[in-house]
């Protein structure tokens, strides 16, 4: 089997086993109709496949392949055996992947392409689809600067990508742990009830718990929140400012980014039509 395929197998394996869990073990009720949410959720994964096809596809996989090639990266350069460095290097991308998303939230340009992904009104595993797609090119680039500079292998490559595709669906889902099994996962991996908080309405919540697959960054970095304050029945899911279905259609959630700027630019075209209508009329 290719590389393409195993990954393939492994995403639509979890798929199934977390849908399976979300219907006979749900954690919470849902607020919109279910169908609705998945269209525009996965209309999103489909123009986001879309942008990378047509734009930088598998970059992180050929820098990868050209870094070995070229003997570029720290781990070449240092040259310890292939585990230790493989191991390294699959921590390490896990880690820019907690500081990136942490850099998300702070810088404010960032951030609105960010909240896309936390304007979902409910918590399931489509919502690991639900990001705006120059996030997703913005994340790609970034990885591919980090392959480049540690020298991580194709490898380790496909493993982090499939396992990041496999922890999106997982921590996203809407299904319960037993409290004793969570509570010892999330030791170590990043479990649905831990990363619910992150989508939280209140902002101390939203800032917090980022990590995606390794739980330990949060607390090392001191973002770690066990619990949401109103309790995992009682939390509200979202953004305050994003509380109306009415607001978050799929073409609203691809131009949320530059709303402000098309609003700017529709009032400038009526302001100039005005101008120039009243300079016809003047005599």
């Amino acid at each position: 089997m290719s590389e393409t395929g195993l990954r393939l197998l492994i995403f639509l394996g979890t798929f199934a086993l977390v849908a399976l869990a979300e219907q006979f073990w749900p954690r919470r009720a849902r607020r919109q109709a279910l169908g609705k949410r998945w269209r525009i959720n996965l209309g999103l994964l489909g123009i986001d496949m879309l942008a990378q096809r047509f734009t930088l596809g598998a970059a992180a996989l050929s820098m990868a392949v050209y870094a070995q090639v070229q003997g570029w990266g720290l781990f070449t350069l240092l040259a310890w055996s292939p585990w230790l460095s493989g191991l390294l290097g699959f921590v390490l991308l896990d880690l820019a992947i907690y500081l990136q998303h942490r850099l998300f939230h702070r810088v404010p340009l960032l951030w609105r392409l960010h909240r896309v992904h936390h304007t979902d009104l409910d918590l399931d595993l489509t919502s690991g689809f639900r990001f705006h797609p120059l996030e997703i090119l913005i994340s790609l680039v970034y990885k591919v600067a980090l392959v480049a500079a540690l020298g991580i292998t194709p490898a380790v490559i496909l493993i982090f990508e499939a396992t990041l595709s496999a922890a999106a669906l997982f921590n996203h889902g809407n299904f319960r742990l037993p409290a004793w099994l969570d509570s010892g996962l999330r030791l170590v991996l990043v479990t649905p009830d831990m990363h619910r908080v992150h989508h939280s309405v209140i902002p101390a919540e939203t800032n917090s718990n980022y990590g995606f697959f390794i739980a330990f960054w949060d607390r090392l970095f001191g973002s770690y929140r066990p619990v949401p304050a109103a309790g995992h029945q009682g939390m509200t899911i979202g953004l305050q400012a994003y509380q109306s279905e009415d607001q978050l259609g799929l073409l609203q959630l691809v131009i949320m980014p530059f709303r402000k700027a098309l609003l700017a630019a529709a009032d400038g075209d009526m302001s100039s039509a005005i101008d120039s209508r009243s300079n016809a009329d003047a005599p």
